[in-house]
């Protein structure tokens, strides 16, 4: 049995073969480009949570730092950038567990909703490299997010949050 792999390249062949199969068939009716119904909200994470410390300290640094955690920050619909956003960041590191309150700090985002942290070198715990990144406030719904790491030998990882107003 031959097996399609889905990819880049034949997303574009598909579409490009569905393009000239709506003009050809279509071509006596009016084609209406999609329009954007707003940006969808990011959905919590299962097992973003573990570890959560509510009301870890604003820090500069986590650690002795050599690890990048970012992202942005937006307000789903719009999309438009938060700034001063607070966002919690955890992981299991060269330094310290999850569970470790010297492993939790919390950053603000800037004007154009980004964020940047600075913290030891996440590692594998149970069998994954991941981070845990928070925002739980009273303006917008909570969110945890826990992405995963492609290689333990990354040195950042980027998340980001579009939140839903409470």
């Amino acid at each position: 049995m031959y097996r399609t792999s889905l990819n880049r390249r034949t997303l574009l062949t598909a579409g490009a073969a569905g393009v000239g199969t709506v003009l050809v068939a279509g071509a006596s009716r009016l084609v209406v480009p999609a329009r954007a119904q707003g940006l969808a909200p990011t959905p919590s994470m299962r097992g973003g949570s573990n570890n959560y410390r509510p009301g870890a300290p604003i820090v500069e640094r986590i650690g002795n730092g050599g690890f990048w955690m970012s992202g942005s920050v937006r307000r789903a619909g719009d999309g438009a950038p938060l700034e001063g956003i607070r966002i919690q960041i955890w992981a299991h590191t060269t330094e310290g567990y999850e569970r470790d309150p010297e492993s939790h700090g919390a950053t603000l985002t800037r004007a154009d909703g980004t964020f940047r942290l600075e913290m030891p070198q996440i590692v594998p715990a149970f069998g994954q490299a991941h981070g845990h990144l928070a925002y739980d406030d009273e303006a917008f719904k909570t969110v945890f997010l826990r992405p995963v790491m492609a290689s333990p030998k990354q040195t950042s990882l980027s998340a980001d949050f579009v939140l839903q107003p409470a």
